[in-house]
């Protein structure tokens, strides 16, 4: 469901266990097939009838949610449906993309072939690993209950040090981002009085696509695409506006 949990180091342990001859390889993977679609198909759900707010919501808990929105989009921009199955590999990307395929309304059977060709990947891949690496896994696991304690609050300062890092870093840049900031209505009003301003719109195609509304006379283009752009006038003001 997009939990915090460490569901690869599990696979790869119950991969481990299964060599060992404790748990039935098929049933381990039965079992995370039969978990992860059943989440999979509520969030696709959610995202086919509530639309970019689920995807909002959803990339809240990440420590860029914006960044997590735009980049899931750009994936889908470029590889279309391949990029379900691919984003079960990439952190950030595996909790959205499949709101996002639901809420660009991918057609369910399609939708479900490609997700649980991704899952079985996924699951068989790490639960594999962990079969062909038993030996290896069990003097991990055996090295890291020997540190104890330790271990655990080395991790955790280390996270928490990340997190922390990239909170501050966010609230600077949140910052700058109010100081030039202006509201649509402060925009409009410009505009009314015949100000030459140039309007550039930075959304997602998808969003383009889905939303047809714009503001009148903005030139759409793409964040990367900016540099190479020769058209964008010097001597006006110009005003970026995205989702």
């Amino acid at each position: 469901m997009g939990l915090p949990l460490p569901a690869v180091p599990i696979l790869i342990g119950m991969g481990a266990l299964a060599r060992s001859g404790d748990f039935s390889l098929p049933g381990v993977l039965l079992i995370a097939l039969t978990g992860s679609l059943a989440a999979d198909l509520i969030w696709y759900y959610l995202g086919f009838h509530y639309g970019r707010s689920v995807l909002g919501v959803l990339c809240r808990i990440s420590l860029e949610p914006d960044y997590c929105i735009r980049r899931t989009e750009d994936a889908f921009v470029r590889r279309g449906i391949w990029a379900l199955p691919l984003a079960k590999f990439i952190p950030g990307l595996n909790a959205a993309a499949v709101p996002l395929a639901g809420m660009i309304k991918i057609r369910f059977l399609r939708f479900l072939a490609f997700d649980t060709a991704g899952l079985v990947l996924w699951s068989g891949g790490y639960a594999t690993l962990g079969y062909i690496f038993r030996n290896e896994v069990e003097r991990l696991m055996l090295y890291l209950s020997k540190l104890g304690t330790s271990f655990g609050v080395t991790a955790g300062i280390v996270v928490g040090g990340f997190i922390a890092y990239k909170y501050i870093q966010r609230r600077r840049f949140l910052k700058t981002l109010t100081v030039e900031r202006i509201t649509p209505e402060e925009l409009k009003a410009i505009m009314d009085t015949k100000h030459d301003v140039f309007v550039l719109d930075l959304r997602n195609q998808l969003d383009v696509n889905l939303d047809r509304f714009r503001i009148p006379g903005a030139f759409h283009t793409l964040p990367e695409l900016l540099e190479q752009e020769g058209d964008i006038p010097r001597d006006k003001e110009v005003i970026l506006y995205c989702t």
